[in-house]
């Protein structure tokens, strides 16, 4: 993989992390479209820039996580905004957890495909069609409760499938229970933060174990610092884009992007 490559793998995972069109969808067909060594660095690469835009979250929400923090003594027992937002993001972790346990690398390796990105990348669009239709849409996050931030934690866990899409699955789902897409999409990051942490922590452990060549750790450096940059500019957008706009443009781009996939694999076979 080269420096060209890593740039490019940043930039698109700054992007897709929090637009609903699944990053590690676009991750895996672009090392299969353009031929980058996928066994170069992997998924260890793919958590380099998810460490990226987790720091472009943190740096974006660093007001709300600062508050958050003061009220962990009184979380269990206040019933502010913030004590309850906590509790709220501690029941949405709970459906990660449970999935990352059976989340083996057998099950990984299995999913890890273009053919399932596709598939689901037509699977994810479809439910936002469907959610933007029937889905209300009016409500802000005080009115979310614990059964709908589990609801939408069990969304982020299914992202753990390629194609599916974090944002897009949580986004739809809080349409579902009401809430207004902008309000969802803040909770949904916010959710995403102790998801990634694990993610990253887990690879560590490995990585600790396998080491890392000087020409590997630049590429990481490379890809965190792009992914982190880019994340956060596509943080500012995509809340400001969901104040006033549908997401019927995405879900329209995953079904381009899974036709591409198909007739790229039907010409390979």
């Amino acid at each position: 993989m080269t420096f060209l490559a890593a740039i490019v793998l940043g930039i698109v995972q700054g992007l897709t992390e929090f637009l609903p069109v699944s990053s590690s969808a676009h991750l895996i067909l672009g090392r299969a479209f353009f031929g980058w060594d996928a066994g170069a660095l992997g998924l260890a690469f793919d958590v380099a820039c998810h460490l990226g835009t987790l720091q472009s979250v943190v740096l974006f929400f660093r007001a709300e996580l600062v508050q958050m923090a003061t009220a962990l003594p009184r979380a269990l027992t206040a019933s502010d905004p913030t004590a309850r937002l906590v509790r709220l993001i501690v029941v949405g972790t709970l459906p990660i957890v449970a999935a990352g346990l059976l989340y083996t690398h057998d099950v990984e390796a299995a999913l890890r495909t273009p053919l399932v990105a596709a598939v689901m990348l037509v699977a994810g669009g479809v439910l936002m069609l469907v959610a933007e239709r029937i889905g209300r849409g009016v409500q802000s996050e005080e009115a979310l409760g614990p059964g709908g931030a589990l609801a939408i934690g069990a969304g982020q866990a299914a992202a753990l499938v390629p194609g599916v899409s974090r944002s897009g699955t949580t986004i739809s789902i809080g349409l579902f229970l009401g809430l207004r897409r902008d309000a969802a999409a803040r909770f949904t990051f916010l959710l995403s933060i102790p998801a990634i942490l694990a993610a990253a922590a887990k690879e560590s452990l490995e990585l600790a174990r396998t080491g890392l060549s000087g020409d590997a750790a630049a590429l990481f450096a490379v890809g965190m610092i792009v992914s982190g940059v880019v994340g956060y500019l596509t943080i500012r957008f995509f809340l400001r884009y969901l104040a006033g706009h549908r997401l019927d443009v995405f879900a329209y781009y995953r079904f381009a992007l899974a036709a591409v996939t198909f007739v790229w694999l039907w010409a390979r076979h």
